[in-house]
């Protein structure tokens, strides 16, 4: 049984109920997950308290843009998702909280795909007698259209609500753990369950297990994979590397929470580490190559030499962290560059000097708000006699956007069809872009292709 707010208006909550919501709201905020974000606590304290003030008609997409993110009062939503990419975000920050030990029994204030109104649900040993006396009739709710983090070009696609007051619900924890399906699916709790300790664990062998599962030898992955999964030699993933502290840290099992920093006086040498965004992009290429049995190796670029680019395919994932992805795009049509301080980084077409996709670190640094671009490519290089990938951005949110691109048959449909525009020509570079909010990339958008 539910109550549904945005139309009985703040009376349908009494001050003990709003005082609950408001408490745990502050212990949400006060989480890891949320204490790195201003930008997303800002948001999810502003539709809470708006939505206990009775004020749910308020919590509008353009209103968002304006009073949280400081937008003019005219400007076009549908080319600045600001507020959509910022409510994903806070959905995946949300449960991630939920899914820690400890957080299974609090009060859940959740934000539903395709709306920006919190829904709060109240945990299963609450006994509220005016909740158990009001006289509501049952409701029905209708899921968003797109999961968080699908991939697309459209303003729907990216998560936009399909109307500006959904609904908002109170429901009890029997109703979270039992949501009302079609029969065909529902899935079995142990299954949620396995879900949950795969997310828990990084995500990572989720992703393999997707593309295992899901035949990728469809038109548009056979269109870019096949010269690289049918090819007689093994592939090689040049992954770009960085040289850190000879320390480490380390967590107390007592006291995980509180990392200790162990310097090792035995190793001479820094530690080689792979950034966690790249890892992603690796992860997604990798999957690919394991799904169809092909066979692999992965080398940081500071221990490949030309003998291994020479031995077979080679796949390149980062750009200005990675030596040989500068040396092989270099004499490309879109290829990357910088001024002497690395502060200004771009993409250059090089049929064009004037035209150019460029990162500030100032915007960068300041505003956490800017837009990355990208370039992924495959082509034969004329010094190896082989067949490269690439898979760099300019910053880590635009190599994630890549290796997001390359693994979604949706974007290699585009791909293909202007491929066959200009007869099917083999070689291929794209240049990309995508919104960068608090870090984490959106969708990826074609910014230009050349074909050869």
């Amino acid at each position: 049984m539910g109550l549904d707010l945005a139309e009985t208006g703040h009376t349908a909550l009494g001050e003990p109920e709003k005082e609950a919501i408001r408490e745990q709201l502050n212990r949400l905020l006060a989480s890891h997950y949320f204490s790195q974000s201003k930008r997303s606590v800002t948001f999810l304290r502003f539709i809470t308290d708006h939505t206990l003030a009775g004020e749910a008609e308020n919590i509008k997409e353009r209103i968002l843009g304006i009073e949280i993110f400081r937008r003019d009062p005219d400007y076009d939503a549908a080319t600045d998702p600001v507020v959509r990419v910022t409510a994903s975000e806070i959905r995946k920050r949300v449960a991630q909280y939920y899914q820690d030990p400890g957080h299974e029994k609090e009060l859940r204030i959740t934000l539903p795909s395709g709306s920006y109104i919190p829904k709060f649900h109240w945990p299963k040993d609450v006994n509220d007698a005016a909740l158990q006396a009001a006289d509501h009739p049952a409701e029905t709710h209708q899921p968003g259209t797109m999961a968080d983090g699908a991939v697309g070009f459209t303003a729907k696609q990216l998560g936009e609500p399909p109307s500006d007051t959904p609904e908002l619900e109170l429901v009890s924890e029997e109703a979270l753990a039992e949501p009302e399906v079609h029969p065909k699916a529902r899935a079995p709790r142990h299954f949620a369950l396995i879900l949950a300790l795969i997310c828990a664990a990084g995500g990572l062998l989720l992703v393999g297990v997707v593309f295992i599962w899901q035949p990728i030898h469809r038109p548009a992955f056979d269109f870019f994979w096949r010269p690289i999964l049918t090819a007689s030699d093994p592939v090689l993933l040049c992954v770009a590397d960085q040289l850190q502290d000879s320390g480490i840290a380390l967590r107390n099992p007592a006291e995980p929470g509180r990392p200790v920093w162990m310097n090792d006086s035995s190793k001479k040498n820094p530690f080689t580490t792979v950034a966690i965004d790249d890892l992603n992009a690796i992860v997604k290429v990798a999957a690919i190559l394991q799904s169809s049995q092909k066979q692999y190796t992965i080398k940081g670029e500071g221990a490949t030499n030309l003998a291994d680019l020479r031995s077979g395919p080679s796949i390149f994932v980062g750009a200005f962290d990675n030596a040989w992805t500068l040396r092989l795009t270099n004499p490309l049509r879109f290829h990357f560059s910088a001024n002497p301080d690395m502060t200004q980084r771009s993409i250059v077409n090089s049929a064009d000097p004037h035209s150019r996709w460029a990162v500030d670190d100032s915007v960068q640094m300041a505003t956490g708000d800017y837009r990355d671009y990208a370039i992924v490519a495959r082509f034969t290089d004329s010094n190896t006699g082989k067949l490269e990938v690439v898979v760099a951005g300019i910053g880590r949110g635009g190599t994630l956007a890549a290796g997001q691109f390359l693994t979604d048959s949706g974007n290699l449909v585009q791909l293909e069809r202007a491929a066959q525009a200009v007869g099917g020509k083999k070689n291929m570079e794209v240049v990309l872009s995508t919104q960068i909010i608090d870090g984490q990339p959106g969708s990826p958008k074609i910014e230009a292709v050349y074909f050869w």
